[in-house]
Parts: C-alpha cells; structure tokens; sequence
C-alpha cells in the first residue's frame, strides 16, 4: 500500500494539502496519507500525527517566541519519516521548517515533492541551489518561478495557483446578500485581518478603527468579516466588543462573504490573491514586528508585498506596510474606492488581467498527477 507523508505548517498549506490528496484518492483509493497539518487535512482523510496549529506563525519574533514548539514538531516528524519509511515527503511551503525536514528525509533515501516555492524572486535566490540538494522536485504556483529552477538545473514543475480552483462562492451574490442579511444598495466593506493569532493582534484594531471613521462619514456602510477557522471566537470577540461599529461575522464562507464586498481591507498574503481572483477592488495592509521589518527591508528584494501587484509587476492596489497602516489611510483608500468611478474602474480592470495571468487552475489536480509520477518512477 502506497505511503505519502504531508508537512504543512500554515492554514494555507493544510487546504493546499487537503485538496491534492483528494485528487489523489480519486486516482489512488488504497493510498494513506499521513503527517502534520490541521482540520482540513484531517477531513480530507490524512492522519494527523503532529497538530500544526501552534506552530503557524510568521516573522522572526514570532519564530522565536515559538521555537521551542516548533523544534519539537521537527523532530517528531524526523522519527516518522525513519518509523514510517513512507513512499514520498510532500512538504508543502513552511520553507524552513520544510527545507529541514526534506534533507533529513533524502538522507533516509525518500523522495522529496516541494510544493510552493520559497519567494527566490524576493529575496534570498541562492535558495534555488539550497533547496535543489534537499529535492526531487519543485513544484511552483506561479509561471515565472520556473525560470530560476531552470537556471540552476533543479527539477521543477508548474502545476498552477491552487486558489484558482477554491476560490468560487458557493451561491450567486443576490442570494448572499439575502442570507447574511446585507443590504444591496448599500456599500459592503470587507474586513480581513489575517488567519494568524499576531496578524489578528496587529490588523484587527487598525481595521475596526477605520471602519468606525468611515462609518462617521457614510452612515450606511455595512462591514463584514469572514472569519478564519484558525481564528477562535474569543479573540474576535475581544476586539469588537471594544468597537461602536456592527460588524457582521460570518464563518466557513468567505468566498461568498467576499463576492458580496464593494471593498476590502485586507492583509498580503494569500487572502489578496483570492480577493483578486473575486475581482473586488481591496487595500493591502501589513505590520511586522519591528525587528522583523528592520531586516525585511534589507534582505527582501521587490518593490511589493501584495501578490496580485506582484503577478501585474506594477502597483495596481494600494499597499500600505508598517507606520503607514493607519486609520486616515486606510479610510481614505476605501473612500477612493467606493467613491472615485474612475479609480475603481482602473482597479477592476487590472484585476481582471491579474486573474487572466493565473491561468484556469487545476492545480490540486496536477499536483495529485505529478506525485503519482514521482511514485512510479
């Protein structure tokens, strides 16, 4: 019976793990799955032997202040690759942790399947030749990684975005609207303040605080919040029993909750990209810890952090990172878009072509094929 171990260590990295091994049972029924990861990848039929929520945290305090935690999770994986001997590693993202765990298991003589590229494009490209010694094979999301890949002779595979494919609403935009109880005729503000416990600490407040300015200035503003499933209620709740404005939360949606939104305030990530794919005109705001963003800003080698600016290679959402994440400017920005026809006009219209690069998905799918190549080679 074939054998496949998941390293996911981030709540995108479970959904993207959870969704290639469904397409693999499809081709594959007798196939177990086994490793670390969360809820979706134990829905989705994988055993959970090391619980990743407690360890998906960004930025280099973050790391620190978790180390501890996350070693241990390491070394619980080192001992199944050697107990387990499965028949392929599947680390996907969480790049160091990964990178790590996919020299450990080489060394045991597994095969290694990368899925997602560390940002090579960004910063640090001298990790293409790091991580080809630790490989079988990358497999990138985005078409312009495979040339550093090439370059450097390291087997590389595109398989496409996989929020091409999840990213659809469930029902059409007038039923949702009637389902959470929105008003059609009235501006729909979406606030996304990240699926990580310090994102929520250091948007949320900023976020609601400008929702309460802008609901000053336009009485009829509604705001909703698709909440994260790693997200607990409580710390939600604890930020907006503190603010004057009526923030509707909804859970388990977001893609319906997104494509009812006349704007969005949201943090980088993968949440903008999935709000592109949406076509609804957003700001992207980030903060990192100070010491963070002191050696971010000499080490990171790209003009944006916003992956739909990113993918258009220019500047066609605001972004706005660190002391200029404010109330004024956020405000202002989702006043433009709401208020400025042309400005929201020119937004749409490069969303569309953003969309249009990422091509027509199917990235589950091709990751699920490529695995199955790997095996039977």
């Amino acid at each position: 019976m074939t054998k496949i171990m998941f390293s996911a260590g981030e709540s995108s990295g479970d959904q993207h793990a959870a969704n290639m091994f469904k397409e693999l049972k499809k081709q594959m029924p007798t196939v177990n799955g086994l490793g670390m990861g969360s809820i979706k990848m134990q829905q989705a039929g994988i055993d959970i032997r090391c619980d990743s929520s407690n360890i998906a945290v960004i930025g280099l305090v973050e790391v620190l202040k978790h180390y501890g935690e996350i070693r241990s999770a390491l070394k619980l994986m080192q001992k199944l690759v050697v107990s387990e001997k499965p028949d392929l590693l599947v680390c996907v993202d969480y790049k160091e942790f990964n990178l790590k765990l996919a020299r450990f298991a080489k060394q045991q003589g597994i095969k290694v399947l990368f899925y997602v590229s560390p940002q090579v494009w960004a910063w640090r490209p001298g990790r293409v030749i790091t991580y080809g010694k630790a490989i079988d094979m990358m497999a990138v999301i985005f078409p312009f990684e495979t040339t550093y890949y090439e370059a450097e002779k390291v087997p590389v595979t595109y398989v496409g975005h996989p929020s091409v494919d999840k990213v659809h609403p469930i029902h059409s935009k007038t039923e949702d609207l009637a389902y959470f109880s929105l008003v059609a005729d009235s501006p729909i503000v979406g606030i996304l303040p990240g699926s990580r416990v310090n994102e929520i600490k250091r948007m949320l407040p900023v976020m609601l605080s400008a929702a309460e300015k802008l609901k000053k200035e336009h009485s009829k503003i509604q705001f909703v919040l698709p909440q994260a499933d790693s997200i607990s209620d409580e710390l939600i709740q604890s930020y907006l029993q503190a603010s004057s404005v009526n923030i509707t939360i909804i859970k388990n949606q977001p893609y319906d909750v997104i494509q009812c939104c006349d704007a969005i305030m949201t943090t980088s990530g993968t949440a903008s990209l999935e709000i592109a794919l949406l076509q609804i005109p957003m700001v992207i705001a980030y903060r990192l810890s100070a010491i963070t963003y002191f050696f971010a800003k000499y080490l990171v080698n790209t003009k944006f952090i916003g992956l739909p600016n990113i993918i258009a290679g220019k500047g066609i959402v605001k972004e706005l990172i660190q002391r200029d994440v404010t109330v004024e400017n956020l405000a202002n920005e989702i006043n433009a878009i709401l208020y400025n026809k042309q400005y929201r006009e020119t937004i749409l219209i490069e969303l569309a072509i953003v969309k249009e690069k990422l091509g027509k998905g199917g990235g589950s799918k091709n990751m699920a094929d490529l695995a199955i190549k790997m095996l039977n080679k």
